[in-house]
């Protein structure tokens, strides 16, 4: 299955308010000078920037080495690593994650390996898609790719769970649940929904023939183009957002 690939270029240019929006996450977070965080999916690091400009010691990582490789140029302890097997015993205060969770479907083995990384008593403070996101847009992928023989849900990258889901993973995982929300974040893009497409839809579109691209996703944005964009306003993404809280027992 076509896998999802991340260029900084193209990440600073099209997706820059994911980190932007990273604020509500981040205030949760409250980090404290002196603690040791690790910043989970870290992307380009404008995220880890802040955290180490709080005081905090920071180790960040993602699996994109491209990625890393943009955030290293920061000036940032950057590491390539996978979230469900990170290579820590104990180690950090609080592990910090945004807009990164949902594009790994083995939630629980993500959780389990928080938690063995946190010192008991460490935070799990995160922000990512929660049940409902870009529904519009995801729907419309599903179907352009049917229409073409493929199998649109196999080809679905995202695991958006409901809060009920989310707070019993936890809790069956070692962690005390102490703050989660699931709302919606209608979220003004800065050019076209193609170019989100682009960013963000590459496992939808590495399945489709490369001559048959172009005219995928026109068909998707033709189908989305109703519900997501408005003559004054230009296109909006239909986000919902899964935020929350939770405390590593023992």
């Amino acid at each position: 299955m076509p896998i999802q690939q991340w260029d900084p270029q193209t990440y600073a240019r099209n997706a820059r308010f994911v980190s932007d929006l990273g604020a509500g996450v981040f205030e949760l977070l409250a980090p404290k000078p002196g603690e040791r965080v690790l910043d989970l999916g870290c992307g380009d690091g404008a995220l880890t920037e802040k955290l180490v400009a709080a005081g905090c010691r920071v180790i960040a990582i993602d699996s994109s080495a491209e990625q890393i490789g943009a955030a290293r140029a920061r000036g940032l302890d950057a590491r390539r690593g996978r979230a469900e097997t990170l290579p820590f015993k104990a180690e950090f205060d609080a592990v910090f994650s945004n807009a990164v969770l949902h594009w790994i479907p083995d939630a629980g083995a993500v959780i389990a390996s928080v938690h063995r990384a946190l010192k008991p008593g460490g935070r799990f403070v995160a922000e990512f898609g929660g049940a409902g996101c870009v529904q519009t847009v995801r729907l419309a992928l599903i179907d352009a790719a049917n229409r073409r023989g493929l199998d649109g849900a196999a080809l679905d990258p995202w695991f958006f769970p409901t809060e009920d889901v989310y707070r019993a993973l936890l809790e069956a995982n070692g962690f005390t649940v102490q703050a989660m929300k699931l709302f919606p974040r209608p979220t003004p893009l800065p050019g076209d929904i193609t170019d989100w497409l682009e960013t963000f839809a590459q496992p939808f579109l590495g399945a489709v023939a490369e001559h048959d691209r172009a005219a995928f996703i026109q068909d998707v944005r033709a189908a989305v183009q109703p519900k997501l964009f408005d003559p004054v306003g230009g296109w909006t993404a239909d986000y919902i957002r899964l935020r929350f809280a939770a405390e590593r027992r023992g």
